[in-house]
């Protein structure tokens, strides 16, 4: 039997929140940007409700039908590039990404550095020489992984990527979801992003299939 899969709208919101926040409670990455359980649980669900908020607004959330699982695109354009930066880094946008990283944690938890670094980090991290599809999230409730939900998210957006001849962007945050991803097209860059003292994430780019 199929996955039921729509997209979501505002109306979905804190359903997509709610998924997104248990989802992501265990993930290495959650656990570095909150690395105190109490206040992990406590405060976690407002950065997922920011990233909800963005893509809602600029790009596409799917829904499993039964609210088990949900998938948040991004599309990005190509930037230009200023002759002197290096190839993906568009001219202006170490200052706008510095803005932006700002504002999400005044947000989110003003007293909290690492909302901000990570923010910067993966801003400075992002191909922006090509127009794709940015993967930003992926989260599927605990009790309900290792079903397939990931795939059959992910799947349909790619197979348009190909018709359109679009590649596709993301960034693994645990090594067990790195198979995942290459089974479906996207292969590992020459870098990773190391955050300090803290775990690893593994840019991954998909090139269209023809």
């Amino acid at each position: 039997m199929g996955v039921a899969i729509r997209r979501a709208d505002r109306n979905d919101r804190e359903l997509v929140v709610r998924v997104l926040d248990e989802a992501f409670q265990g993930d290495p990455v959650s656990g570095w940007v909150f690395p105190g359980e109490e206040h992990r649980r406590a405060t976690h669900h407002r950065l997922m409700a920011a990233f909800a908020d963005t893509v809602l607004a600029e790009g596409r959330i799917d829904l499993v039908e039964d609210g088990t699982a949900c998938a948040l695109w991004l599309p990005v354009p190509a930037a230009p590039v200023a002759e002197s930066a290096a190839p993906a880094v568009p001219a202006g946008a170490a200052d706008a990404a510095g803005d932006e990283a700002e504002t999400l944690r005044q947000e989110v938890d003003p007293e909290n550095g690492r909302i901000e670094l990570i923010a910067r980090l993966m801003a400075e991290a992002h191909p922006a020489d090509r127009a794709h599809e940015y993967l930003w999230m992926i989260g599927v409730v605990p009790g309900h992984q290792g079903r397939g939900l990931g795939t059959a998210l992910i799947r349909p957006v790619l197979e348009r990527c190909d018709r359109e001849g679009l590649p596709a962007y993301l960034e693994a945050s645990s090594p067990r979801s790195v198979p995942l991803y290459e089974r479906l097209g996207f292969a590992a860059l020459d870098r990773t992003l190391d955050l300090p003292d803290g775990p690893r994430m593994w840019p991954m780019w998909r090139e269209p299939r023809g």
